[in-house]
């Protein structure tokens, strides 16, 4: 008798588990399904200390994160000015408007670096001139 499909291949009774290395294999297994599966797991696993600076600790000297948050807005600033760069010119209008609102950021928080006395000199140098 005829049959239209070819008989099975004949398989291997064993478990590709059942060998020497079947532990690290389930264990490879398991981060892998936890990798793509259960991120946040992954994450809270972490022996990684994040730096000091960024807890929400009000003991923190203000002057320190002042300081931190100026040179992180200064770059992302940079960074916009030079991704713009590469942008056809409605995408790049887009992107220097919203690197001008970092700007203003920056300037904002070096303004709250500066003495108070200095401020007010800068003030009245820049309404007088």
């Amino acid at each position: 008798m005829f049959k239209p499909t070819p008989n099975p291949p004949a398989t291997d009774p064993t478990s590709p588990y059942e060998s020497l290395d079947s532990k690290k294999l389930h264990e490879a297994a398991e981060r892998a399904l936890d990798h793509y599966l259960n991120p946040a797991a992954q994450i809270m696993a972490t022996t990684h200390e994040p730096e000091p600076m960024y807890f929400a600790n009000p003991k923190y000297n203000t002057e320190a994160l002042l300081a931190n948050a100026s040179e992180t807005l200064g770059s992302a600033t940079l960074m916009l000015n030079n991704f713009a760069a590469l942008l056809e010119t409605s995408h790049r209008k887009t992107l220097l408007g919203i690197a001008q609102v970092v700007m203003l950021g920056e300037l904002a928080v070096n303004q709250a670096l500066d003495p108070p006395a200095s401020a007010h000199r800068n003030l009245r140098t820049a309404t007088v001139g």
